[in-house]
C-alpha cells in the first residue's frame, strides 16, 4: 500500500522475499493519502502488478497488507496489518490530522509542504498512540522496528502496541551494507576520478532542510560557491533530493531550479533507486536532519550539517542526538577549508550504525518470518533475501560553465587548477577554458580554450579537424579548439601550432579536457612537439596524470 514515492521506495525492498513463490499473489494499490501523487503511478506501472483503486482495495479480503506509512484508512484493511518505517527508524514529530477516518483525497486538498511545524509536545510519528490507535485500540498486527531503543520510546507513549511490535531490522541499510564491496564501481559510474573527492549534498523535504521552500534557504547561494571555491579536478558533486521535493515540485522544476549547478557539474541522483549507491561512493555528505545524513554517518562517511531542524525531530531519537552533535557547515565561510578539514579530520562514530539497526544483515530472514507468520503459511525453503543494488548508469556530470585554469609549468610537468571563478591572489598563469554549449554564447567570444564533447564521427560536425577549424575562424581569440572523444582521449588544434591527438598513459585518469589545457598552457610557455610526439604530465587533485602528444599530419 503506496502513500508517496517515498514509502514506495521502502516497499519495493521487499518484494523479493516473495519471490518464487507460487503461494502468493501480490497487488498493489495507492493509498491517495498523500499530496505528493507524482509518480506513484509510473512506479507502479513499472512493477508489472494487479494495481487496486484504493476503494477496491479496502474491500478486498488479504492475507497481508504491508504499508511503508500511516497515510489512508488503514485500519479498515481486511487482513493483517503490518507497517514498516519509510525512514531512519520513527524519529520526527508530526501531529495526527484531525479528520477521523481519512478519505482519499479528492479536490483541491492543500498539498502537503511541509510549512507546518509540529506543536509543542507533538507526537512522534508511527510511534505514538494517535498513530497506533483506532477507539483505543491498536489496529497493526506488525509494527516493524529496527533497534530496541524503539519498543522502549513504543513502550513509554504507545504500550497497547507493544505486543505488535517486532524488531526485524533494516532493510534499506541491509542492501547498503552488503553493496560496500562495490564502492569503487559505484564511483565510477558517477565518474569519479583517481584522486577526486564526491561531495553528495542532500536535503530532506521540510521549510528547515537544506533545500528549504525559497527565500532565506541556503541552497541556491551555496552551490555556485560550492563551484567556484572547490576545484573541478579534486572534486566531484551529487545532490540526494527527498522524493517529496522531486515529485511535489516535479522533476522538470527541480532540473530548472538546479540549472546554473547542472552546468557546473552537479549530478541530480535518482531519488528511488540510486541514492543508497551514492551515498557508498560519497567522500563527504553536505546534509541536514534527515534519514540520508543519519545513514551516511552509519556508513563511516564525514557528514557536515547545514541546516538545522532538530526541533523537528523526537528529542529522543538517535537521529536528534546525532544532529545535536554532528559538526556544521559555515555556509558564509570558506567553503573549501571546511571541505578538506571535514575529510581529514573524521574519525567514524559507532553509534550511528549501532542504532540504525540491531540485526545488521539479518532484515531479510526476519521480515520474512514475520510476514510468513501473519499469513499462516510455512516459509519457502532456502534463505529470504534482498535484491542486490544495481549499478547505476554512468553519468559523470558535465561541466558547460566557463572554467578559469590557472597553470603553472616546470620542463613537460604542468601544474593545472580549474575552477568557476579565479580566487583573488591564486597562483600561476590563468586562462579561460569554455564548453561549446555554455548558457551564454559571449563566452567563446572571450575564450582561449574551447572544448567539445561526443563521438569522433558524428556527422554533423565533420569530425574533429573540422570541427576545430570552424571554432578557430568563428572566435578569433580562442588560442586552442578540443574536441574529447573517449574518457581519456581528445583531438586538439592550436592555432600556429597545429593539431595533436592527445592520449592517457597508463595511470592517468583526469578530464581529457584538462589534458588540453595544461596542453595549451604548456605550449604558451614556449613548448614544442616533435614530430615524434612527446609525454606531458598534468598534475591535478594531488595526482600525476602522463598523457602522450602525437601530431596530426
Amino acid at each position: 500500500m503506496v502513500h508517496n514515492v517515498t514509502a514506495a521506495g521502502r516497499l519495493l525492498d521487499l518484494l523479493p522475499l516473495f519471490h518464487d513463490d507460487f503461494r502468493v499473489q501480490v497487488l498493489v494499490t495507492s493509498t491517495g493519502s498523500s499530496a505528493f501523487q507524482g509518480g506513484i503511478h509510473e512506479l507502479l506501472r513499472g512493477l508489472e502488478l494487479p494495481e487496486l483503486p484504493w476503494k477496491q482495495a479496502l474491500s478486498t479480503p488479504v492475507d497481508l497488507a504491508i504499508s511503508a506509512s500511516f497515510g489512508g484508512e488503514l485500519d479498515l484493511i481486511q487482513g493483517n496489518l503490518t507497517v514498516i518505517s519509510h525512514g531512519v527508524g520513527y524519529t520526527k514529530r508530526l501531529g495526527k490530522p484531525e479528520t477521523g477516518n481519512r478519505k482519499p483525497e479528492t479536490g483541491n486538498r492543500k498539498p502537503e509542504t511541509g510549512n507546518r511545524k509540529p506543536e509543542t509536545g507533538a507526537p512522534t510519528f508511527g510511534l505514538s498512540s494517535e498513530w497506533l490507535l483506532a477507539g483505543g485500540k491498536p489496529f497493526v498486527d506488525g509494527l516493524v522496528l529496527s533497534h530496541p531503543e524503539q519498543l522502549e520510546r513504543l513502550g513509554r507513549v504507545c504500550p497497547e502496541a507493544v505486543p505488535a511490535a517486532v524488531l526485524a531490522g533494516d532493510p534499506c541499510f541491509d542492501r547498503m551494507l552488503a553493496a560496500r564491496p562495490y564502492r569503487d564501481r559505484f564511483r565510477r559510474a558517477l565518474g569519479v576520478r583517481r584522486g577526486q573527492r564526491l561531495v553528495v549534498l542532500n536535503s530532506t523535504w521540510n521549510p528547515e532542510g537544506l533545500f528549504g521552500s525559497g527565500g532565506q534557504d541556503v541552497l541556491p547561494g551555496l552551490l555556485p560557491r560550492l563551484a567556484a571555491e572547490l576545484p573541478a579536478d579534486d572534486y566531484r558533486l551529487a545532490i540526494v533530493l527527498h522524493p517529496n521535493i522531486w515529485y511535489g515540485h516535479g522533476p522538470g522544476q527541480v532540473r530548472a531550479w538546479l540549472d546554473r549547478a547542472r552546468r557546473g557539474g552537479l549530478t541530480l541522483i535518482d531519488p528511488v533507486h540510486a541514492w543508497r549507491q551514492a551515498l557508498l561512493a560519497a567522500d563527504l555528505v553536505l546534509g541536514d536532519f534527515g534519514a540520508v545524513s543519519y545513514y551516511a554517518a552509519a556508513l563511516g562517511t564525514p557528514v557536515l550539517l547545514a541546516a538545522d531542524g532538530a526541533a523537528l525531530l523526537d528529542g529522543e531519537a538517535p537521529l536528534a542526538e546525532f544532529v545535536r552533535r554532528a559538526p556544521r557547515l559555515d555556509p558564509y565561510g570558506p567553503l573549501l577549508p571546511q571541505v578538506e578539514r571535514a575529510i581529514a579530520a573524521h574519525r567514524p562514530d559507532p553509534a550511528p550504525a549501532g542504532f540504525v539497526t540491531s540485526e545488521p544483515g539479518r532484515s531479510a530472514e526476519l521480515l520474512r518470518r514475520h510476514f510468513y507468520a501473519l499469513m499462516d503459511l510455512p516459509e519457502p525453503p532456502g534463505p529470504a533475501s534482498l535484491e542486490p543494488l544495481s549499478l547505476p548508469p554512468y553519468a559523470p556530470g558535465r561541466i558547460t560553465a566557463p572554467l578559469h585554469v590557472r597553470t603553472r609549468a616546470e620542463g613537460t610537468d604542468v601544474v593545472i587548477e580549474r575552477s568557476a571563478w579565479h580566487p583573488p591572489g591564486a597562483a600561476g598563469d590563468a586562462h579561460l577554458a569554455v564548453h561549446e554549449d555554455t548558457r551564454h554564447l559571449g563566452d567563446l567570444d572571450v575564450a582561449d580554450v574551447i572544448t567539445r564533447d561526443g563521438p569522433a564521427d558524428d556527422p554533423r560536425l565533420g569530425g574533429p579537424g573540422a570541427w576545430a577549424d570552424e571554432v578557430l575562424r568563428l572566435h578569433p581569440h580562442c588560442s586552442t579548439a578540443a574536441y574529447v572523444t573517449g574518457r581519456g582521449s581528445c583531438s586538439v588544434r592550436s592555432r600556429g601550432h597545429g593539431a595533436f591527438r592527445l592520449t592517457a598513459e597508463p595511470g592517468a585518469d583526469a578530464d581529457p579536457a584538462a589534458y588540453a589545457s595544461a596542453l595549451h598552457a604548456w605550449l604558451a610557455y614556449g613548448g614544442t612537439v616533435p614530430a615524434r610526439g612527446l609525454l606531458l604530465r598534468m598534475h591535478a587533485a594531488g595526482e600525476a596524470h602522463p598523457f602522450r602528444v602525437t601530431p596530426v599530419v
